[in-house]
């Protein structure tokens, strides 16, 4: 665990820097999964004198943060009670992902069954489909009537290979395509 011990208005002496990493090392024990922790104090000219220095830890382990502040009249009683917040978060993190794990257990099970059920089924679908050639999809739907460059234009913007349109001057169905190389290309059909 890599442990920063920051002060704002509040000057780190080595016994404040002991203090803080013996504090906040103690929270390893419970949650071993810390990567890094920081330790900020800070010295506010209060009226009251109580919530005079605060203390604020922040952990970060497996992908979730944990922080906890307190405010105090003592640097090392704000750091204490800073520590015993973070402590409780950490036994409600621990038991959250306990039961999330059993609970996660149970369900990558029951999706692992789905899962191979699908693709058994998946299979099936892909083998028939290949066997009849079967018409999937029918889609339908208005032709507008527009020009070559309009019908590119909303290809583009659709982010399609083609796009089918009413050509005005012919009255037919026309296809503009994408080619390869990136040109275009234009199907204008007509009766045999």
């Amino acid at each position: 665990m890599d442990l920063t011990v920051h002060g704002r208005n509040v000057e780190i002496n080595d016994w404040i820097q002991e203090y803080a990493e013996k504090k906040v090392g103690k929270l390893e024990r419970y949650l071993s999964s810390i990567t890094d922790a920081r330790c900020e104090l800070t010295h506010s000219p209060t009226r009251s004198a109580a919530d005079r220095y605060t203390c604020q830890i922040t952990l970060w382990a497996d992908g979730q943060i944990l922080r906890a502040e307190e405010s105090t009249g003592d640097v090392f009683a704000s750091i204490d009670a800073t520590a015993d917040k973070v402590y409780k978060q950490i036994r409600r993190f621990k038991g959250r992902r306990y039961q999330s794990k059993r609970r996660a257990a149970a369900a990558a099970s029951a999706e692992a069954q789905m899962a191979a059920i699908a693709a058994m089924t998946q299979i099936e679908e892909e083998e028939e489909a290949e066997e009849v050639g079967n018409l999937i999809r029918r889609k339908q739907f208005i032709l507008q009537p527009m020009d070559e460059e309009e019908a590119i234009e909303q290809m583009e913007l659709l982010g399609h290979d083609f796009f089918v349109y009413l050509n005005p001057q012919s009255g037919d169905a026309n296809v503009v395509y994408r080619r390869h190389d990136g040109n275009y290309g234009l199907l204008e059909p007509q009766a045999a």
